[in-house]
């Protein structure tokens, strides 16, 4: 099932995701998210993305760069034990905040602590793009957009798209809903 994806200005994308109750059936809601995040050529989406307020994401960083075809997971409750290294740029979108891109700056490495989709609970350590996908995506469940990232003048350079994208007027090839109406 392909889920809408959450627009910009939807209360849900800035609350804090609860965690699921452990041992919850999320086989079918992770290959739905799958199916949603491909529909929309992304490589990351989080629970709040599709309205649903709680910690999961799911990430394939494939499309990105060669390399990546073995970075296909879900992730569930996760929590990020540590960032390290230098913080480094990237250019970031959001399938939430379609055609706005921007620089953001994050820490080169990361460990996390998540369960997978069979409830096998894992820590990992990732580095570079796979760091910044989890990164990204994380920020989801914690109520951050990328655009939070960025200085208040590269906001307000922003506003009038961002103010579009959260009423539609917005030209995306995905199904989205919107908070505001036209």
């Amino acid at each position: 099932m392909i889920y809408p994806i959450v627009a910009y200005g939807d209360p849900v994308l800035k609350k804090r995701a609860v965690d699921f109750e452990k041992g919850t059936d999320l086989k079918q809601l992770v290959a739905d998210m799958f199916e949603t995040m491909y529909n929309a050529n992304g490589v990351g989406l989080a629970g709040p993305q599709i309205g649903l307020n709680q910690r999961i994401f799911v990430v394939d960083g494939s499309p990105m760069e060669e390399g990546l075809d073995d970075f296909k997971k879900a992730f569930i409750n996760p929590e990020i034990i540590e960032e390290t290294g230098e913080d480094w740029p990237y250019d970031e979108g959001c399938l939430s905040i379609p055609g706005v891109r921007s620089e953001v700056f994050r820490p080169f490495q990361l460990t996390i602590r998540y369960f997978d989709e069979n409830w096998v609970e894992r820590e990992e350590t990732y580095e570079g793009i796979r760091a910044r996908i989890i990164q990204h995506e994380y920020d989801h469940i914690e109520g951050v957009l990328f655009v939070d990232h960025l200085s208040s003048i590269k906001k307000r350079l922003m506003k009038n798209k961002l103010t579009n994208i959260s009423k539609g007027i917005v030209d995306v090839s995905y199904k989205m809903k919107f908070p505001v109406k036209k």
